[in-house]
């Protein structure tokens, strides 16, 4: 029996669109398993706090044919849910935030041995197309027009 290739994507994955698919696609191409690990709110400390709730987010991105699962992170430590889920690949966001080295060092540290990989990009495919939850944000505000009480 062939061991099966599990591989790991994670992200905020809020207001879902085009790059994320194609996140999770490319993701998908280093394994047999994507599992798609989705940020708690209180983890997200590098950018605006997401829009939808943590399991609507959840839920959004277990729908999409290349994820296999969708696991909320865990509030207190990102780690719980990749050492629970044990891959052998963890594949990031191609304009994620984290380091390569980093992640590798960190999971080194925790005895959780895979690899790290960076997903490809995604360059926009027509005209007004819209690859970024804060460019989809920007342009609901612009159109809709804010009322300072988001």
């Amino acid at each position: 029996m062939v061991p099966m290739t599990r591989v790991v994507a994670q992200g905020t994955f809020d207001l879902l669109h085009p790059g994320h698919v194609h996140y999770l696609e490319d993701a998908a191409t280093y394994g047999d398993e994507l599992h798609a690990i989705v940020a708690r709110r209180s983890n997200v400390t590098h950018k605006p706090a997401p829009i939808l709730c943590a399991e609507q987010r959840r839920d959004m991105v277990s729908a999409l044919a290349a994820v296999d699962d969708a696991h909320l992170g865990d509030p207190e430590d990102v780690f719980v849910p990749i050492r629970r889920l044990d891959p052998d690949v963890i594949v990031l966001g191609f304009d994620q935030h984290h380091d390569e080295g980093q992640i590798a060092d960190a999971l080194a540290e925790r005895g959780i041995d895979c690899r790290v990989e960076r997903a490809s990009g995604r360059e926009p495919r027509y005209e007004d197309e819209l690859l970024s939850s804060g460019d989809i944000i920007d342009r609901i505000v612009r159109r809709r027009g804010g009322c300072g009480d988001a």
